[in-house]
């Protein structure tokens, strides 16, 4: 297993030494922290740290001296400042000499959180002789973004190419598990904001009005538990990239405020009187039909034409085939390393597998199973999964409110005969299945909500979106 990374902590403030200790500890990183800057130059040369926190305003040898003295020993050390004070000139020079970030004492913990991010991507990065932000994920690289060579994927990267370096807003679109977040990341990655915060918000994780409160922050005294000002995402995410996933779930009364801040780059925090100025890079993702959204009247259509400046469309895995046997080894090496597992490469009936299967829940579910395969250190409980899966695979829909020429090409496949009542017995199925997954997504896929409007039992939905294959999981 990977050891913690080192975290050194210079302050001349005792109780403030070990609220970041316990900080750093929680986080799974090993703290040392030292009081002044003399001691700083002494312990990194003695544990070579990753990262450093650095008081400004230390007695004696001050931060700035220090943080020259530091960078002297490890020029890509990275260092994240600390100061109660603003002052200007500090902060452009410590910036000048290296520094990571700058950060107001006392430091609310999602500020510290997103900065301690930042700054160890930017060891992974240039650790590994990189000049661009890393996807650190506890020293785990992410799956390949271009593993295959199809058309569809060449398109998605030119695309990324050509936006990635503004500050133009982008649409992510594709299926659940298809790599929307993966895109994101890589769009950052490669633009001048790369060095600084990439912030996420899925908005189907939350109601509406925590998720107002998640977004925007509130003031203190805003509502009943709000005992001190808390940053809202947006603000976390001033200078850098903030990453709205599953746009289509928030509730059309934030859609009017995050068209505000698309529109003027301002807001103001629930219980707020000013508004505040936030410059942030907006990108947004969705597994749904936003047009029929702003149809049906759920989704705002100016809102959807200020998102929708570039539009990504990411392939479902089953158009993109080639990547599988690439993506199977990389998940197997990383699971293998994860798990302390000797990696083991699957056999030709595991690869024939994964190569006829549709993968209706993409990457996400290629991932699981291989998981799943290097924990039980065998293949054969996926293998007879995929085959109860393939068993139970619904079977192409008869056309429902056909075309002609839809139904010549039904009736040229059935030219012996064909029988009417099973014909209107499945296009009644497609078009209980359509409604079903209609009124799931329309209710966020609270089942006791939608089985109350469908007027069946709560069972009755269970049993019914098992069998058209409906999950909110995929």
């Amino acid at each position: 297993m990977k050891p913690p990374q080192r975290v050194l902590i210079v302050d001349d403030d005792a109780s403030a030494r070990e609220w970041l200790a316990a900080f750093m500890t929680s986080r799974g990183l090993a703290p040392t922290a030292v009081g002044s800057g003399e001691e700083a130059v002494d312990e990194s040369r003695r544990i070579g740290p990753e990262l450093v926190t650095l008081d400004l305003g230390l007695p004696g040898m001050d931060g700035l001296e220090t943080l020259r003295a530091l960078r002297a020993q490890q020029p890509r050390l990275a260092v994240l400042m600390l100061s109660g004070t603003g002052d200007t000139q500090a902060i452009v020079e410590s910036v000048r000499l290296g520094a990571v970030d700058f950060l107001r004492k006392p430091c609310e913990p999602e500020e510290l959180d997103l900065a301690l991010d930042k700054a160890l991507q930017r060891c992974a990065a240039e650790g590994e002789g990189g000049g661009r932000i890393g996807f650190a994920d506890g020293g785990i690289a992410p799956p390949p973004l271009f593993a295959g060579q199809t058309r569809k994927m060449r398109r998605v990267e030119s695309m990324i190419d050509h936006v990635a370096d503004t500050d133009i807003t982008v649409l992510i679109r594709g299926e659940s598990g298809t790599g929307k977040e993966l895109v994101a990341r890589t769009i950052c990655a490669r633009s001048r904001r790369a060095r600084r915060a990439f912030v996420k918000v899925n908005c189907a994780a939350l109601p509406s009005e925590l998720l107002e409160s998640e977004l925007f922050g509130y003031e203190k005294g805003a509502f009943t538990g709000a005992q001190k000002r808390k940053l809202g995402k947006f603000e976390i995410a001033n200078g850098g990239t903030i990453f709205l996933d599953e746009i289509s779930e928030m509730h059309p009364s934030l859609q009017a405020k995050l068209l505000q801040v698309l529109q003027d780059g301002q807001f103001s925090r629930l219980g707020g009187h000013g508004d505040v100025a936030v410059d942030a890079r907006v990108i947004a993702a969705s597994n749904r039909n936003l047009e029929s959204a702003v149809r049906e009247g759920s989704f705002r259509e100016d809102l959807f034409y200020r998102l929708n400046v570039v539009s990504v469309q990411l392939p479902p895995l089953r158009e993109r085939r080639d990547e599988i046997p690439i993506l199977t080894g990389h998940f197997l090496e990383r699971y293998a390393r994860e798990y302390g597992k000797e990696p083991r490469p699957l056999d030709a009936e595991v690869h024939d597998a994964f190569a006829g299967y549709d993968w209706p829940g993409n990457i996400r579910e290629l991932e699981n199973l291989v998981k799943r395969i290097v924990v039980l250190g065998n293949a054969e409980p996926v293998l007879a999964e995929l085959r109860a899966r393939r068993a139970q695979a619904p079977r192409a829909p008869v056309p429902c409110a056909a075309s002609l020429g839809e139904l010549d090409r039904f009736l040229a496949g059935h030219s012996d005969r064909v029988s009417l009542k099973r014909v209107a017995r499945e296009a009644a199925q497609v078009a209980e299945a359509r409604l079903i997954e209609k009124v799931l997504q329309r209710t966020r896929w609270n089942r006791k909500e939608a089985a109350a409007i469908l007027q069946i039992s709560y069972k009755a939905l269970l049993y019914k979106m098992r069998d058209a294959g409906l999950s909110d999981s995929a």
